[in-house]
């Protein structure tokens, strides 16, 4: 096989994987009050913590929020791969926690974290 047509290949491959990895913060934002709503608010704290800044922001850490002991003696900062997993299945992430919701598609995880991106300034 020559080299261009490997390069095609490759990039016909990768491509709606990039598309995939990047998500649709307006559709994310559909699915969160559609998903998410019920249990969180954007500006608030509900039965779950408020949203906007958990793109970068230390786990654990909305002030006067009472997190679980699971959740609170984690270290890690959220990011998109940290969202990623916690979203697919956040009781094998961090057993013990009391978050239930699980989120199957990869896609819809993707917008969701590009919303919650979008929401945090980042």
């Amino acid at each position: 096989m020559r080299r261009a047509e490997l390069l095609l290949i490759l990039l016909c491959v990768a491509a709606p994987a990039a598309a995939h990895a990047a998500g649709d913060p307006v559709r994310g934002e559909r699915l969160y009050a559609g998903r998410c709503g019920f249990c969180h608010a954007v500006d608030q704290d509900r039965i779950g913590p408020r949203h906007r800044g958990v793109y970068g922001r230390r786990v654990a850490s909305v002030p006067g929020y009472r997190y679980s002991s699971a959740l609170a003696a984690q270290g890690f900062t959220w990011d998109a791969v940290r969202l990623d997993a916690w979203l697919a299945d956040p009781g094998g992430m961090v057993p013990g926690t009391r978050m239930f919701g699980r989120v199957k598609s990869a896609q819809d995880r993707a917008d969701l974290i590009a919303y919650l991106r979008s929401v945090s300034g980042r």
